[in-house]
């Protein structure tokens, strides 16, 4: 893709995500044409041709974080209901064409009950493989956390992040806890970790795995964020758009390595995902 202008990006909500804005000011910034999407846009019942929008115009797919129809029930179960009775070929048809998917907090809990992640094709199946449970603490964690990047290069959105390298991203959640089954607990680690599916995990700032508060849920290996087998759906429970600029650093008064004008540790995420779909398509 010649210019970036023409990367169209729907940032998704409905009821009850906030962090549309944050998402839609990264991609902006970056010189994206991000534009705030309901998911009754998408349905399209009822409402005149203008509102009306087709998920294949787009180009990438975010979901922010929030609380989406209240998280009743579970964390996102609601929101990623409605689009599997909605728009079900419509998602399939936007994974298969390998165009990426991203979603942070709510967006990463949806993906999860759509059964995009963990992954393993394009079609929705019938009953999601994971969870996103209560934190161990049952407290709403909202901190500074670090995490440590895992991933060999699959996933399309941290490709500008070195393996290995710590960042801090902040957390904001309730449930924020990966599960699997627990008889399938030790296969499905296994298997992310063979097919380089597991990208973030939470650390101490050297990069040592550690129990809470440094993970704040007490997610399944630590685990912060995966990535579907393809790559292009990624879904991570902190924050990355709300360290897009250094000056919303907790200490970036104190860290002398960067000025208010340099890139928060969020900002390659976006930057990475922009990257690829300009060499994609």
């Amino acid at each position: 893709m010649a210019n970036r202008k023409d990367i169209k990006v729907a940032v998704l909500r409905i009821e009850g995500t906030n962090n549309e804005q944050e998402m839609y000011d990264a991609f902006e910034a970056l010189g994206a044409s991000p534009e705030l999407v309901h998911l009754n846009q998408l349905v399209k019942q009822g409402l005149p041709a203008a509102e009306k929008r087709s998920l294949s115009d787009y180009h990438a797919l975010m979901l922010p974080g929030g609380f989406s129809a209240g998280d009743y029930i579970r964390a996102g179960a609601i929101y990623a209901a409605r689009m599997k009775a909605a728009i079900p070929k419509d998602i399939e048809a936007f994974v298969a064409a390998e165009k990426p998917i991203g979603g942070m907090c709510n967006g990463f809990q949806i993906l999860v009950e759509l059964g995009l992640l963990p992954g393993t094709g394009a079609k929705l199946p019938l009953f999601p493989e994971a969870v996103l449970n209560r934190n161990d603490s049952s407290l709403f964690e909202c901190r500074p956390t670090y995490l440590k990047q895992e991933n060999g290069g699959k996933c399309v959105f941290t490709r500008k992040i070195p393996k290995g390298e710590v960042r801090l991203i902040p957390s904001a959640h309730a449930e924020g806890k990966l599960m699997v089954a627990s008889e399938e607990a030790e296969k499905t680690l296994r298997r992310l970790r063979e097919n380089d599916q597991i990208v973030f995990t939470y650390c101490t700032p050297s990069g040592e795995a550690a129990p809470y508060p440094w993970s704040p849920s007490g997610s399944t290996g630590g685990i912060a964020g995966i990535t579907n087998e393809m790559g292009t759906v990624f879904g991570m429970m902190p924050h990355p758009e709300r360290v897009f600029h250094r000056y919303q650093h907790p200490d970036w008064t104190r860290d002398t390595r960067h000025t208010a004008d340099s890139a928060g540790d969020g900002r390659a995420v976006f930057e990475s995902v922009l990257e690829y779909v300009e060499r994609k398509f």
